[in-house]
């Protein structure tokens, strides 16, 4: 006796696409608390335990607090479009604006880290 199973492209597409939309949001967010790890780290341990003048510090630390937020928020809007885009049948394209800011942020950050690094006494 051979069973036929109904099988419809479409919704399984729909559905490998929301787990994926999932993942990827569940990812945005390790990226996101490791930046306000980063901040503490540079912002509040290394001038305590360092004889450095602290305000550089705190301030390239704090841009990875910004920078670790931006990332939980950017999370929940991607999520957000990305599941309104599947119930419409459509792609959700990353807004480039979005991605722009993030490069130029972790480049800005990254280079303020790497002079704190190789400049400080």
């Amino acid at each position: 006796m051979k069973f036929e199973v109904g099988f419809d492209e479409m919704m399984d597409a729909a559905r490998r696409t929301r787990l994926a939309n999932e993942r990827t949001y569940l990812a945005w967010w390790p990226t996101g608390l490791t930046s306000i790890a980063v901040c503490v780290g540079l912002g509040r341990i290394v001038p305590g335990v360092t004889d450095v003048t602290k305000w550089p510090y705190e301030l390239v630390g704090a841009g990875y607090g910004v920078l670790g937020v931006a990332f939980i928020v950017l999370a929940h809007v991607r999520v957000r479009a990305v599941e309104a885009a599947v119930e419409r049948g459509e792609f959700a394209r990353m807004d480039e604006r979005w991605t722009v800011t993030l490069l130029a942020a972790g480049a800005l950050l990254g280079i303020g880290a790497i002079v704190l690094v190789v400049f400080s006494p």
